[in-house]
């Protein structure tokens, strides 16, 4: 009671301390992740700042809607949302410098390419066209949708706008008459000549060195080829989290029990319970004593577990098979019978009319020139089966068109009642027509499957808690042991892998093969995690990860040891063109190739489109060497892609003139015009772009 007394009179104290405590925990951590929590900016565009909470709100509602259907990862829509507020960024002060401004009718015109809004009923005449009367006159009467129109009204106009910019970069690129010309004789001008050449090959590679200075050297003559972002490099053990030989063991004896009755002590006396075999309830049966419950629907060969689809699919009603291994399962399968024609194959021509809810018709049509066609079709598959696939591919609406029509294999009930109806009521071979909503579909019965119905009994061989216990011992022994001794030694005696070093970014969220580990890249780039350092990080259904940090790359120039592989053979190739060119020396193409030990050879009809040279490969310098240089005299010396080159010309044969060269230029035209989407690349490469985002997610 003394000492509970003293407490109380010292409470004031302690709390004191505790809030020191504290403060110097937050302080701490502000030092430590250097005032990163605190800041208020996902990042910027050119200075621009983009706003965390905005930043954030769009992320969830990006996470929220997913994309193609799929549900995105926190890192996924971040990603999404930070290139389209780049771009919007990029764009918006660009259509600013431009005094860029869209009317009405632009932002009626967005709306109208959006399917939700320019095919919706509500907004179409009676001609099925849009009617912007229509559509003003519905958010009149519904006040509600306002504040979403006035939304979408904002992204209208800046697609709007963007499609304005767009067509003026567009316009600003063409193809001029000179440009046709140059095309022209750049294919039509002809040189013939003779040369020499000796391949980079010939000088082994171990005989010529280069060094980091002369990488470094020639990366800060092209320092943005060579722009690097910050980087972690990573070594890694995987320990996975796989059953032991005793749990293997352990399940097999359990299913194996379930093939012969046995005797349980039950409420003071033995009751026998049923063999797998004799079991009278096999759907019981099988929910009580399998990992995956009991379905009774009919399953055709080709979805059979491949390895055992044959022994499978002959079983008699009654018989047994197994126990046999599927993925990580081990099973015993009862057959429970056989179904004729449980899954039919068909192909069909699709022709809709105008009114049905089928996307991307191929004409326009009333409802009786689609039965009229349709009839026409079916009496032209009819008298020749052989082309159901050319008159599917040329006619139907559907998007099955591009495989003549085929529908693959399907149960029951997966078509609409009419499809369905007819090809499971008709044998293979039979060709009809019947009318759904979609359409009037010719339909070709192709095939027909029987299907067999199994109980499956499967228990899935996973670790036990006992195997776990034991691979968490290895892995913290191993992480503990890893801070003090060599990786690769330590891994080796341990018998583990240590895989291939993996390179991560700030915003990366995956580790190499191992997706969502943003927590291992997060410790990466902590401020605290230094070369050298080992962590273990455990990962739900795949085991431990024990990494440490190999490499640290600021952001800058890439470092010599990343661009070596790009340029090294580069630079080899230039002291090696030296060391050739020492020793092409003579008066003649014969006395070089006599002195280099090579033959001289001949390229004929050669132009600059066309500057494959015989026995070298694409040799662009060396042809237009060959166009510029003198009838018979030898020409300089030619470093080419492949090797040392000196050639004397024969003959240049030039195109006549032509009045113009349109032809030309129109072969020009789309290269120019297809150079228009890279605007948005050289937008980005040119601004000024801070991204944060490592500092929140």
């Amino acid at each position: 009671m003394a000492i509970l007394s003293k407490i109380r009179n010292r409470s004031g104290l302690l709390l004191i301390l505790i809030g020191f405590a504290l403060l110097a925990f937050v302080v701490q951590d502000l030092f430590s992740n250097g005032f990163k929590s605190i800041s208020k900016d996902v990042g910027s565009v050119n200075g621009k700042d983009i706003a965390y909470e905005d930043f954030r709100i769009k992320v969830a509602n990006a996470e929220k809607n997913g994309q193609n259907g799929q549900q995105l990862t926190t890192l996924q829509a971040s990603n999404q949302v930070w290139n389209q507020e780049v771009s919007v960024n990029l764009l918006t002060a660009e259509f600013e410098k431009l005094g860029l401004r869209v009317g009405e009718k632009h932002i009626v015109e967005v709306f109208k390419a959006d399917p939700n809004i320019g095919q919706n009923q509500m907004f179409l005449d009676a001609t099925g066209k849009f009617d912007v009367k229509k559509f003003k006159e519905y958010f009149k009467s519904n006040p509600e949708g306002i504040q979403i129109l006035k939304e979408r009204e904002k992204d209208a106009e800046l697609n709007a706008k963007y499609q304005i910019y767009n067509a003026l970069v567009k316009g600003g690129l063409f193809t001029t008459e000179a440009e046709g010309k140059f095309k022209y004789e750049a294919e039509m001008n002809k040189v013939t000549f003779d040369f020499v050449s000796v391949p980079f090959s010939s000088i082994k590679d171990s005989d010529v060195k280069i060094t980091d200075e002369e990488i470094l050297t020639y990366m800060k003559t092209k320092e943005k080829k060579f722009k690097s972002e910050e980087t972690r490099e990573l070594d890694y053990v995987l320990i996975q989290e796989k059953p032991s030989a005793e749990d293997e063991a352990e399940v097999k004896n359990k299913i194996n029990s379930l093939l012969t009755s046995r005797v349980e002590f039950k409420d003071g006396k033995n009751d026998t319970l049923p063999s797998f075999r004799s079991a009278t309830n096999v759907a019981d049966f099988v929910n009580q004593n399998s990992d995956i419950p009991f379905d009774s629907t009919y399953i055709a060969k080709q979805d059979l577990p491949a390895e055992h689809a044959e022994q499978l699919f002959a079983l008699a009603t009654g018989e047994v098979y197994g126990p046999y291994m599927f993925s990580n399962y081990y099973c015993i399968s009862k057959a429970l019978g056989r179904k004729a024609g449980a899954k039919s194959k068909a192909s069909h021509i699709l022709i809709s009319w105008e009114g049905t809810q089928v996307p991307n018709k191929k004409e326009k049509r009333t409802k009786e020139e689609a039965k009229a066609k349709a009839e026409g079709l079916l009496a032209q598959a009819l008298a020749n089966p052989a082309m159901f696939m050319v008159l599917a591919m040329s006619n139907s609406d559907d998007s099955s068109a591009q495989q003549g029509g085929d529908l693959g294999y399907f149960a029951p009930g997966a078509m609409v009642k009419p499809f369905n109806d007819f090809v499971f009521n008709n044998p293979v071979g039979k060709i009809g027509l019947v009318e759904t909503e979609f359409g009037y579909h010719i339909i070709n019965v192709t095939d027909k499957q029987d299907a067999i119905r199994l109980a499956t009994i499967a228990e899935k061989i996973e670790p036990s808690e006992a195997t776990n216990d034991k691979i968490y011992t290895q892995a913290t022994k191993f992480e503990m042991d890893a801070a003090n001794k060599d990786f690769a030694a330590l891994a080796k005696e341990a018998k583990l892998t240590v895989n291939p070093s993996v390179r991560v970014k700030p915003i990366d969220e995956n580790f190499g093969q191992i997706s969502n580990q943003r927590q291992i890249v997060k410790w990466a780039f902590a401020g605290d995690t230094n070369i050298g350092n080992v962590k273990r990080f455990e990962i739900a259904n795949v085991g431990h990860v024990i990494a440490k940090l190999k490499k640290i790359t600021e952001k800058g120039l890439m470092s010599v040891e990343e661009a070596r592989p790009q340029v090294e053979g580069l630079l080899k190739n230039k002291k090696k063109a030296e060391m050739i060119k020492a020793k092409m020396t003579g008066s003649s193409l014969a006395a070089i190739a006599a002195s280099n030990k090579v033959t001289i050879m001949s390229a004929v009809d050669l132009t600059i489109e066309n500057a494959a040279v015989p026995g070298a490969g694409f040799e662009p310098k060396v042809v237009g060497t060959a166009f510029s240089s003198k009838a018979g005299q030898l020409s300089k010396t030619i470093d080419g892609n492949s090797g040392v080159y000196i050639l004397v010309t024969k003959t240049v044969s030039k195109a006549p003139a032509l009045p113009k060269y349109t032809d030309y230029v129109n072969k020009l035209k789309p290269q120019a015009v297809g150079n228009a989407g890279r605007f948005m690349q050289a937008l980005k490469n040119d601004a000024d772009i801070q991204d944060n985002r490592a500092d929140f997610y």
